[in-house]
């Protein structure tokens, strides 16, 4: 007591002192630190001593004066020996309730930030703090109201902005994370947790640990993950319907919910998806929905239905064995379908936006429960289909209108609309017999109609984008594809009837014409349109001649856009694939669809598409064109086609198969020829393969490869073009040739050595003939082989002599050319040389007239002219080469310049000057 006054002593005398120097005030400062560890020790002694542990007036007064001395915060040192004291007191309250306020008391300082001395108290003392905190939320035991409450509210506070008091000088608090980062890393979060059972009879403190927890799980990842590690989604899913005047614990509990699943979804499902929560989340649905009716309330039911659909996902919840699924679908047909089903006898709706919600939530929970046969038996009970065709009608051809205050606004139509039509995508395909026996291809195309209606707004003069049908077609769209695709003939022939290829091919130009540029929406419904076409016409022939003319001119349309925007990102990869699809399904087969789409150039639009699209379309442009040979006019269109470059149709074919070589990366010589007889056509990845064995059911290596690349389409497009007289070939060309000729023989060589080493690999050993034949017939495939490699040679051969002999050519014409240019210099010198010397002038000139004189006949006619003789010398024209071997069978066309001799000159001004060039032909 006596060192107490003396403490008390020297806080007196503080504004005195405060002019000494800094020194004192340290010492001052560090002796008073010591002193309150002194008391912290002499306290635990105190309350732990069996001679001292009934002295409780003592206790309090010990406990009151130590709080006194921490009521600006507890030092993080002391914080272990507080914890001690803390929980010795909490033991002791369930005896002695005059340890109560010293309990609150402590907490509610507890609520201050901790006090460090120096900075690296922080991490010194972490794993204290994380103990202290731990501790804390273990005093919920404490039965005592009040001391929850309190524990509750500091927990709170540690959340919020709390300033510090008054410091002692050499105090600092903590940062303001540091509690928060520490209390993660402790248990309170759970033990607050599983305290909640313990709350029943405290309804007001639940509601505040209900709170507590909402700001703990929307403020940390890390304390999420701990309240689910205690199963607390399950724990407040089964608490969240206990009696609540306020109707706070389910608005709190479905807060908590709604943080845990952003935060960890499949988990917390997993936890919800137990009979005893969904029981518990039906029951609080379906209160709110029959109670609720103010915005919070209704706010509240949509949340609840949100969890469930969140729950729905989850292939293992129990919403149907639970019965919630059947009360949930028979909301969904209300109010568009009257039933006796006491859940909505009295329900009604106001039509505002959050009962629009509900009831799209109600819709999407279809799909998510479609996955369950038990849901689909339950729609059908419902009449689901009826309901959901009878939303997707247009306005017009809704049924009678209910009076303005119970009815959908014209903006809520659209969206109820369009999310039906999303549900319907996927429902129609599972439910087709209903959707049949609800004529929901009718209902389809009636809205189909009246999107493509010349009014293309949606209600009364609504000029948003959210007015434009090209919302409803895409969707609508998108449905009859789902439908369409499943192959059933009855929906075929019905769509068929209905006049649904004429509609849609008139739907697809008509967006075509269009002046508005192509969107992600626009070439999605074009393309869909396309796959739908093919998926009526692709086996009925019939259908395919009601495609007719002007579905040839739509895929004619859309091949010559080719493919430059194929990787635009908007879809226009899809609508190519589409309409190659649409070619090959609707126009294939029909020798009249054919005949036209030949006459519009339809073959050289596709190889057009095939020398430019990217590599992934090659294979289904090739299978289109090799299904369009079988009519006998494709040959001609194929070989007359040239690309921009002049390539002709089997150079380019041949250049494709010398590509998906080097892309399967087949064993070939620098040539393109045949390198290893044993393995002509093995590519690297089959090559990998060599040391399995499939089983019977499982289509080997060999097999397999026809399908996965180009090489049997090109093959079989040449078994139709021939493999002779090919217009545009090199000898190049003509070594690839060689192999595609031989590509069955070597295949089927290749499915045989492939068996051989399979019986190896499986220990089977042949009986004698049947070895002798397998072994012949591998032995014939390669004597193939080693043939085309020789005819390959030879070709190479030839063609090496083609460029020796080309070479000599070229040569004989350079040697040629300059002899021209020595012979012209000659001419030209000896022209100059008369025109700059006059006595070389009188002796070309005598020499000429020499000459003339000893070579004139005598004429015959008096106006016979003067001819005078010209020397010539010749220039290669051009090259021809003949039959004959060597220089022989070559023939060349020589151009002739004329040279004048050195002693020629002119005779007289009436005679004729001769050229100073002249050509003629002449052949040896």
């Amino acid at each position: 007591m006596d060192s107490s006054k003396v403490v008390h002593r020297r806080k007196e005398d503080t504004p005195v002192t405060l002019s000494r120097p800094r020194a004192s005030d340290k010492s001052l400062r560090i002796q008073e630190i010591s002193v309150k560890n002194l008391e912290l020790i002499k306290v635990i002694r105190l309350l732990e001593d069996p001679l001292t542990a009934n002295l409780k007036e003592r206790h309090r007064f010990l406990l009151k004066k130590l709080l006194k001395r921490n009521q600006i915060g507890f030092l993080l040192k002391d914080l272990t020996g507080i914890a001690k004291i803390l929980n010795i007191c909490a033991e002791k309250v369930t005896d002695h309730p005059e340890y109560v306020p010293v309990l609150c008391e402590a907490l509610q300082i507890c609520r201050l930030p901790f006090l460090k001395e120096k900075a690296s108290d922080e991490l010194n003392y972490a794993q204290d703090v994380i103990d202290f905190l731990s501790h804390m939320g273990c005093l919920m035991r404490v039965s005592d109201a009040e001391v929850r409450q309190q524990i509750v509210e500091s927990v709170k506070s540690f959340y919020s902005c709390v300033a510090p008091k008054q410091l002692l000088d050499g105090l600092q608090p903590t940062s303001p994370g540091y509690r928060l980062q520490l209390l993660e890393r402790s248990d309170l979060a759970q033990t607050l947790l599983l305290s909640m059972a313990a709350l029943d009879n405290q309804p007001a403190i639940k509601l505040q640990l209900l709170q507590t927890l909402q700001i703990l799980s929307s403020s940390s990842d890390i304390n999420c993950a701990l309240i689910l590690n205690a199963r607390g989604a399950e724990m407040i899913c089964l608490h969240m319907n206990e009696p609540d005047p306020s109707g706070q614990v389910l608005f709190r509990s479905t807060e908590i919910l709604w943080n845990l699943l952003e935060r960890g979804s499949k988990e917390v499902t997993a936890q919800l998806s137990s009979m005893e929560c969904v029981i518990s989340l039906k029951e609080a649905f379906l209160h709110q929905l029959m109670s609720g009716s103010r915005q919070s309330d209704l706010q509240l039911r949509n949340d609840l239905l949100v969890i469930t659909t969140l729950i729905a996902e989850n292939p293992n919840s129990l919403l149907v064995e639970s019965s919630f699924a059947k009360q949930l679908v028979v909301l969904v047909t209300f109010p568009e379908m009257k039933s006796h089903n006491p859940l909505v006898h009295n329900l009604k709706l106001t039509y505002n936006n959050d009962d629009l919600k509900m009831k799209k939530l109600l819709l999407n929970l279809l799909v998510l429960l479609s996955k369950d046969l038990g849901a689909l038996q339950l729609y059908k009970e419902e009449s689901v289909m009826l309901v959901l065709l009878t939303l997707v009608k247009p306005p017009a051809a809704s049924s009678e209108p209910r009076s303005a205050s119970r009815q959908w606004s014209s903006v809520q139509q659209e969206e109820l609309q369009l999310q039906t039509l999303a549900v319907l995508s996927t429902l129609a395909p599972l439910m087709l017999d209903d959707y049949m026996f609800c004529q929901g291809n009718a209902c389809l195309l009636l809205l189909l109609d009246w999107c493509v209606a010349q009014d293309a707004l949606f209600g009364e003069g609504d000029t948003r984008e959210r007015g434009s049908r090209k919302a409803q077609m895409r969707h609508c769209i998108r449905v009859l594809r789902s439908v369409t695709s499943l192959g059933e003939d009855s929906v075929h022939l019905d769509l068929c009837d209905q006049g649904t290829i004429n509609q849609l091919l008139g739907i697809l130009m008509q967006m075509e014409a269009s002046p508005d540029e192509d969107d992600v929406v626009t070439l999605e419904i074009k393309s869909d349109i396309q796959l739908i076409l093919s998926a009526l016409c692709e086996s009925d022939m019939h259908r395919k001649e009601l495609f007719g003319s002007e579905g040839v001119e739509m895929a004619v349309h859309f091949l010559k856009k080719g493919s430059n925007n194929f990787y635009s990102g908007l879809g226009h990869n899809k609508l190519i694939l589409s309409t190659v699809d649409c070619v090959w399904s609707c126009i294939v087969g029909c020798y009249t669809t054919e005949d036209y789409f030949l006459a519009k150039e339809g073959v050289s639009l596709l190889l057009d598409l095939l020398s430019s699209c990217p590599r992934c379309l090659h294979c289904n442009v090739l299978a289109t064109l090799l299904e369009l040979c079988d009519n006998p006019n494709t040959v001609s269109h194929i070989l007359s086609w040239r690309d921009s470059s002049g390539q002709t149709a089997p150079s380019f074919l041949l250049q494709l198969w010398r590509e998906e070589e080097e892309e399967l990366r087949v064993s070939r010589n620098q040539h393109g020829g045949i390198s290893d007889p044993r393995r002509p056509l093995l590519s690297h990845y089959q090559q990998e393969d060599t040391q399995r064995s499939f089983p019977a059911n499982v289509q080997s290596s060999a097999v397999l490869e026809l399908s996965e690349n180009l090489r049997s389409k090109i093959y079989s497009i040449f078994c139709k073009l021939g493999f002779q007289d090919l217009p545009g070939l090199s000898r190049k060309h003509h070594v690839t040739l060689s192999i595609v000729k031989r590509y069955l023989d070597f295949k089927v060589g290749e499915v045989w050595e492939e068996i051989s080493r399979e019986l190896s690999l499986d220990g089977v050993t042949l009986i004698t003939p049947d070895k002798e034949a397998l072994s012949t017939i591998c032995k014939i495939s390669e004597d193939t082989a080693r043939r085309v490699a020789a005819e390959q040679n030879r070709i190479l051969e030839l063609q090496k002599e083609e460029d020796i002999g080309e070479e000599e050519l070229m040569y004989t014409e350079i040697k040629s050319h300059w002899k021209q240019q020595e012979l012209t210099a000659k001419s030209w010198d000896s022209y100059v040389s008369k025109t700059s010397n006059y006595e070389i002038l009188k002796e070309v000139k005598a020499q000429r007239e020499k000459y003339l004189e000893s070579s004139r006949p005598n004429p015959k006619h008096e106006d016979a002219g003067v001819h005078l003789t010209e020397h010539f010398i010749g220039k290669v024209m051009s090259v021809e080469r003949t039959d004959s071997q060597g220089p022989a069978g070559v023939k060349l066309t020589l151009a002739r310049a004329p040279i004048k001799a050195a002693g020629q000159d002119e005779v007289g001004p009436t005679t004729q000057d001769p050229e100073y060039f002249s050509t003629a032909s002449v052949k040896e």
